[in-house]
């Protein structure tokens, strides 16, 4: 209200327009209070809820019930036309699945708060079958039934948890049929409600505390099968989600091959009773112990082939000329060394006497070639005496006459004979005819 509403009467005052401005000195009348919440809740719309039918009274053209949800404790009284549930195909009882129109209202009066029911369903097999296969598909849509997310089971696992109802005889097929199996089998049982309106919550809270134990290796929900309204906490889309986000693998077990459950779809195994869990998700010991005979046979034979094999070989080498005298290999290396040692000493000396004869060759080539020779020969070698005589200009060291005119008459010469020098002067030179004894 914009406006301050004000108390019909002689003594009215003006009245706070908003409950946030009410004070104890300026209180809203308690009629103006129900009229503001009757007229709030009148503007509420209907709306179609789900629930289970726990109380149902007739008082002529009224009934009264009580519905409550069907996954929580949560619980909501109603009313209700008896035209209205007489219109019904098949008449309401408690325990019925239905989903009603509500619509609100409140009793200005009494400051009571009613939920008129305007019309109410049954909800049949079919229905509630209908609703699975579009929550199955999806879920199916979203991947949480895909094969690659399945995790495989442990071969044998140490710690098994097993989710099953109180005493029921789901949890005694599974830990019988498991124990005959394996004896030395260990589980962490949780009992829990596995159907009505708090087995979901229950199965999830149990689910959770054994997927964060790192001794459990798998996780198997059990129950002994029943109707399909009974097996509805398997379909909740919630526990659907929780056992899709568990690190440990899960066995779906329900027993119930007629309808399906989602859980089996999303399980990581899912077994067709509680039974064949308990054999499925541990070995036969008997089986085991049968393999391990086998697998130690058949290594027995392969290890005996192989000795056998090389004993043979060993016979076949033993055999052999170079094993019977292995000295033989050494004598025939020691002849080719021995053979290599002549063959490179022969070679060596014949480098040698090649050398040497071409050394001898060059040294009578040197010899021939040496000025002794020619002077054996007979020849002279005429040198100045004193490279600075008669005026010439032959430097010390190349004295050697080669012109007359080096050695003018009157010069002292040396002359070099094959036997040693003599001195000699020179006369001059002679010309072409010219004569002297």
């Amino acid at each position: 209200m914009s406006e301050p509403a004000a108390l019909p009467g002689p003594e009215a005052t003006t009245l706070p327009a908003t409950a946030a401005e009410t004070t104890p000195d300026n209180p809203w009348p308690l009629q103006l209070l129900s009229q503001k919440l009757k007229a709030h809740i009148d503007r509420t719309p209907s709306a179609w809820v789900e629930g289970q039918v726990i109380e149902l009274n007739r008082r002529g053209t009224n009934a009264y019930l009580t519905l409550r949800d069907v996954d929580a404790e949560v619980s909501l009284p109603a009313s209700v036309w008896t035209k209205i549930l007489e219109r019904q195909n098949m008449p309401l009882e408690r325990g019925s699945r239905v989903v009603a129109l509500l619509k609100p209202e409140f009793w200005l009066k009494t400051g009571r708060l009613n939920m008129l029911v305007r019309d109410i369903r049954p909800v049949g097999l079919g229905d509630l079958l209908a609703r699975i296969e579009r929550l199955r598909q999806a879920l199916s849509a979203e991947g949480l039934f895909a094969d690659s997310r399945k995790k495989p089971l442990p071969l044998l696992p140490h710690r098994i948890g097993l989710i099953t109802g109180r005493d029921s005889d789901a949890k005694k097929d599974v830990l019988q049929n498991a124990a005959l199996r394996w004896p030395a089998v260990e589980f962490e049982v949780r009992e829990v409600a596995v159907q009505g309106n708090t087995a979901v919550s229950q199965i999830i809270r149990a689910l959770r505390e054994l997927d964060e134990r790192p001794d459990v290796d798998v996780i198997v929900i059990a129950r002994g099968g029943g109707a399909l309204e009974d097996l509805l906490p398997f379909n909740s889309e919630e526990l659907i989600r929780a056992v899709a986000a568990a690190a440990t693998p899960v066995v779906s077990a329900i027993g119930h091959e007629a309808d399906r459950p989602l859980l089996d779809d999303v399980a990581d195994l899912r077994a067709s009773t509680p039974t064949d869990a308990g054999k499925r998700i541990v070995p036969e010991v008997a089986e085991e112990l049968a393999n391990v005979r086998q697998a130690r046979e058949q290594l027995r034979r392969c290890i005996g082939r192989l000795v056998d094999r090389e004993a043979d070989r060993l016979l076949s080498l033993h055999s052999r000329p170079v094993m019977a005298a292995p000295e033989g290999m050494v004598t025939a290396r020691s002849e080719d060394v021995e053979r290599l040692l002549r063959r490179s000493s022969a070679a060596v000396s014949s480098i040698v006497v090649r050398a040497a004869d071409q050394l001898v060759h060059l040294q009578a080539q040197v010899r021939a070639l040496s000025p002794q020779k020619t002077l054996d020969r007979g020849y002279a070698v005429v040198e100045l005496a004193d490279a600075r005589a008669a005026g010439t200009d032959v430097p010390a060291g190349h004295a050697v006459v080669r012109d007359p005119k080096e050695a003018p008459s009157g010069t002292p010469l040396s002359v070099r004979v094959a036997r040693g020098r003599f001195g000699a002067t020179s006369t001059g030179s002679i010309q072409q005819g010219e004569t002297h004894g």
